[in-house]
């Protein structure tokens, strides 16, 4: 049997405590001590600082990581009654990182993260909000591919601006739901023109995606900075 790197909190129940935050980082363990309080928390998953570890002494991930990570989705669909990429009710999911100690704003978070060409239309039917899914998908397709794909945010930045004055506004929110599908489709062929390759539209592989951009993001410029700054252990 594989050791235990995915932990996960809902229902009321939760695997973590307030006293494990070396293992599952303080948001981590703040979150599943709240769930077990019976304090309202959105049903979630912890993946264990020994993942990130092992990720950055090996290059891979640790034996039984995917196949446990695979197991906490399937109890998130069960909990929440929604389902990745469906149609009708789809689950959406963030994927935030953590540490022992906080470092506010020095690592990625991927926010909506599940929605493709085929949830955005189920997110749009279950919020009776057309505006809102499209708004909710450009932003995803922009937040992924800045931290993921690399690509520099001026990119969709200058798109989104060429739309707004296409369209005779100023500001964001006046784009309709029409002139946001068309700039979702803008936002994926510039991804394809810089990358070579398609958004992609597999939200499990968009998981694992996030899940890697987020560890690296430990050793991003600010991260590392801020961690010397503070003193803090590039092992936590």
């Amino acid at each position: 049997m594989s050791k235990k790197y995915v932990y996960f909190f809902g229902g009321g129940k939760a695997e973590g405590s307030k006293d494990m935050k070396n293992l599952l980082g303080g948001k981590g363990a703040n979150l599943h001590e709240m769930t077990n309080l019976g304090i309202p928390v959105p049903p979630g998953f912890t993946i264990s600082t020994e993942s990130c570890v092992h990720y950055f002494k090996t290059g891979r991930y640790p034996e039984g990581l995917k196949q446990q990570v695979e197991e906490a989705v399937k109890r998130l669909e069960e909990l929440t009654g929604k389902k990745f990429g469906s149609t009708e009710n789809p689950l959406l999911v963030s994927v935030r990182s953590g540490a022992r100690v906080s470092m506010p704003g020095m690592m990625d978070t991927i926010l909506n993260l599940g929605l493709n060409d085929d949830a955005v239309k189920g997110l749009a039917k279950r919020t009776g909000d057309e505006r809102f899914a499209y708004d909710s998908y450009r932003r995803f397709i922009q937040m992924f591919s800045e931290i993921v794909m690399g690509i520099p945010h001026k990119v969709f930045e200058e798109l989104l601006d060429k739309k707004k004055k296409e369209k005779g506004v100023n500001l964001d929110y006046e784009l309709d739901a029409d002139a946001l599908k068309e700039l979702v489709e803008e936002y994926k062929t510039k991804v394809r023109e810089l990358t070579g390759k398609e958004f992609p539209q597999n939200p499990q592989e968009q998981l694992w995606m996030a899940i890697e951009a987020v560890f690296k993001s430990w050793n991003n410029k600010r991260a590392i900075e801020y961690r010397k700054l503070h003193r803090i252990p590039d092992d936590w």
